[in-house]
């Protein structure tokens, strides 16, 4: 079993925001509205290839992610390593990701969270590149809203981000960052 965490804020009014850029690649991937509300989030069951995979967006806002993810995480006894987080990255370039495993935060309030909650950094991340517009305050910077051209740049992305949800599922993340590297 797998469990994959897009990470964002919810309510309408963080929509296409830089910092929710994990519930929309889980959306996208997803492509149904068939959530189901319980640990903290909002999330889904589906079998792909034999692999049950649960998809979760923690409804306990960014700082506070750790709660929703230990909860489903302890009830499926998923181990950390069977765990794909997808978050936004300031310091990588937009239109670029990274893979990776057993590392600190980096400095992100929800993958603090998510350490702290699981005791653990040995998850899998895809970090998704979003910059950083060193003219604006961090908080306003990931609070704000992707522009026309970044949407489209980024929705001609989803693909890979697919495949990558896909080996992690069939593979792992240590097969996965062998094969996927931006």
């Amino acid at each position: 079993m797998k469990l994959i965490v897009g990470l964002g804020n919810p309510g309408k009014e963080y929509e296409n925001t830089r910092h929710n850029v994990g519930f929309m690649v889980l959306d996208q991937y997803i492509n149904n509205n068939d959530w189901q509300q319980k640990f903290n989030g909002l999330y889904q069951i589906v079998n792909i290839e034999g692999e049950k995979v649960i998809f979760l967006k923690p409804t306990t806002f960014m700082n506070l992610s750790g709660l929703s993810v230990v909860q489903v995480s302890k009830y499926y006894d998923i181990s950390p390593t069977d765990i794909l987080v997808i978050q936004d990255d300031m310091d990588i370039e937009f239109g670029r990701y990274k893979l990776k495993k057993n590392s600190s935060s980096g400095g992100h309030n929800g993958i603090k969270s998510i350490i702290s909650s699981l005791n653990t950094e040995a998850f899998g991340r895809l970090k998704i590149g979003i910059s950083h517009d060193k003219n604006k305050d961090t908080i306003s910077y990931v609070l704000g809203k992707f522009s026309k051209e970044e949407l489209a740049t980024l929705k001609e992305q989803y693909q890979v981000y697919n495949d990558i949800i896909n080996s992690f599922i069939k593979d792992g993340i240590d097969k996965t960052m062998n094969t996927f590297h931006f």
